[in-house]
């Protein structure tokens, strides 16, 4: 059954809001501690996971072991003394309590546990092996922790975490994040389960928003095709109406100069002036390090946003992804195209603005 709602997030850069520097210190002290503390207890979590559901396959222990992964007040063959969502969030508890809050125990143990179900079928066929989580992961908290109010200005929003107090930062802010931070606010949308994310010195609120989907007038009998090619990132056709999205001198020629560039100065940057370390040298080739992954990420948006208000205003309720699977594979065996044409990207893009405007999405 399709839910009416979808959870959207959105990274916000933040500041701890306070002017004496020793306190501002040790709250950062404070954030990085929790951080390490996340990084360990996550995967501790999924090691005591990955063993619960492989105990059974320890074809080493005796025969008359047995062996139920269930609670033994419960069922008197389980061989655990509580719930086995509990098992690991004792086992956080019994490490790290008193030293991060409970609430940030919580929320690693719910999703790590959901992270480890969505895998585990490739876990056992051996498909895929067990994740190693980055010191720099995020910490995971509960929404009701975000209470917001505006600042002074009324520009910005200010919040406390843990009893430490942010700032919202949000500059010539373009996007949506200033209107969804003021309807969370007023309680017209609801804040999820959220992280704060420490990125070289710098503080993300990556906050999860629960939005309405919004109700368009649409019919499932009328399908859209799209194909996604080099030539012309999208070829769209409603019934008897073709359009076409971007083209290849927009995207693919604009790619590879970006690409050219930033060979072009990696060379030269042997002949920079030398003197002040491998920084100084190397400042010019820096620029170049996101320039092209923005620009591709931009378009990209661009294309599937245009592609998805064609469909809203033909009425389309289904949009069929075609020859898409054989495309993908092609993809892979051309080095070419699997280095600049981002598919897996932009379908990715389409199913989230997809599933947001209530457009039903096949992929072929």
């Amino acid at each position: 059954m399709a839910t009416d709602t979808i959870i959207l997030t959105r990274k916000v850069q933040i500041f701890i809001d306070c002017d004496d520097k020793e306190k501002r210190i040790a709250y950062f002290k404070q954030l990085f501690t929790w951080q390490n503390l996340v990084y360990r207890g996550s995967n501790l979590v999924l090691t005591h996971q990955y063993i619960q559901e492989n105990i059974k396959d320890l074809l080493y222990l005796k025969e008359d072991i047995k062996v139920k992964l269930a609670d033994n007040d419960k069922d008197p063959e389980g061989i655990l003394n509580t719930s086995r969502m509990n098992t690991t969030y004792k086992v956080l508890s019994r490490y790290f309590k008193g030293e991060i809050p409970s609430d940030i125990l919580s929320n690693i143990n719910m999703s790590l546990i959901k992270t480890f179900n969505t895998d585990r079928s490739a876990y056992w066929k051996g498909e895929k092996s067990l994740r190693n989580f980055k010191k720099t992961m995020p910490i995971p908290f509960s929404g009701k922790q975000v209470k917001l109010s505006n600042d002074e200005k009324g520009k910005n929003f200010k919040f406390t975490l843990f009893k430490i107090p942010f700032r919202t930062y949000l500059g010539k802010d373009r996007s949506d994040k200033r209107v969804l931070l003021q309807r969370a606010l007023a309680g017209q949308i609801k804040i999820c389960a959220s992280s704060l994310q420490i990125v070289k010195g710098k503080l993300f609120l990556l906050l999860a928003l629960e939005l309405p989907k919004k109700v368009h007038d649409l019919k499932e009998h009328v399908i859209a095709e799209a194909a996604l090619s080099v030539e012309h990132p999208i070829t769209l056709q409603i019934n008897k109406e073709q359009f076409q999205i971007g083209n290849k001198e927009e995207f693919l020629y604009r790619r590879l100069a970006i690409q050219s560039a930033r060979h072009r100065i990696q060379k030269a940057a042997a002949f920079n002036k030398g003197g002040k370390g491998r920084k100084k040298k190397l400042k010019s080739l820096k620029q170049f390090n996101k320039k092209e992954m923005s620009y591709v990420d931009s378009r990209l948006h661009l294309y599937s946003r245009r592609l998805i208000d064609i469909c809203v205003k033909s009425q389309a309720g289904t949009l069929l992804l075609v020859n898409q699977t054989n495309k993908e594979e092609v993809a892979k065996e051309d080095e070419f195209l699997l280095r600049n044409w981002s598919y897996y990207g932009l379908v990715e893009k389409i199913k989230y603005k997809a599933e947001m405007a209530g457009i039903n999405l096949i992929v072929e």
